[in-house]
């Protein structure tokens, strides 16, 4: 199955599926998903340490990851800043968010990656939630190590993104139901 991340690396080195499901309509996921334009919604201390390592244009709000939602932050707009060293590059209503790492510091020591998050209903109340990561790893023998721990790294913070922003969307459900 396509995903619309595919077409921004060409011959990755890999590929990374990760998958939830949730107890909310794809509506209120997508808000949440909205929210990474201003938090990993991962490890807060490391979107802190994110802020010394890769300063950029401020995208990610203090304290990161709030556990409400922030009026706003679902306008969407090719080209803004997603988690700090993302791009968002497209992007369909309540549907997907694709974005690519543009900070040219973190691509040196991560490699290029374009990952999409993808929200497919499962009832009218629930949905899968669906993230598909192409990496190309960096090509410098000082950073060629981190293609043996990324993949382990990612698992560990894509799983605590996930659960958090399940736990908010399935949160936010039943105080409207």
């Amino acid at each position: 199955m396509p995903f619309p991340c595919d077409k921004y690396i060409e011959n990755s080195d890999e590929a990374y599926f990760r998958a939830i499901d949730v107890k909310a309509p794809t509506q209120i996921l997508f808000r949440w998903l909205c929210q990474l334009k201003i938090g990993s919604y991962s490890y807060d201390w490391i979107d802190r340490l994110e802020r010394i390592f890769f300063p950029v244009q401020d995208s990610i709000s203090d304290p990161p990851s709030p556990k409400q939602l922030l009026p706003g932050v679902e306008n969407l707009a090719p080209g803004q800043r997603v988690m700090g060293v993302f791009k968002l590059v497209e992007f369909e209503q309540n549907r997907h968010l694709t974005i690519v790492m543009d900070d040219e510091r973190a691509i040196t020591m991560f490699g290029n990656i374009a990952a999409s998050y993808v929200v497919f209903p499962i009832s009218e109340n629930a949905c899968r939630l669906i993230l598909k990561g192409h990496i190309r790893y960096p090509r410098n023998r000082f950073w060629s190590w981190i293609r043996y721990v990324l993949p382990w790294g990612d698992l560990l913070m894509m799983r605590q993104q996930f659960l958090r922003l399940k736990n908010l969307a399935e949160s936010s459900y039943e105080v409207k139901i």
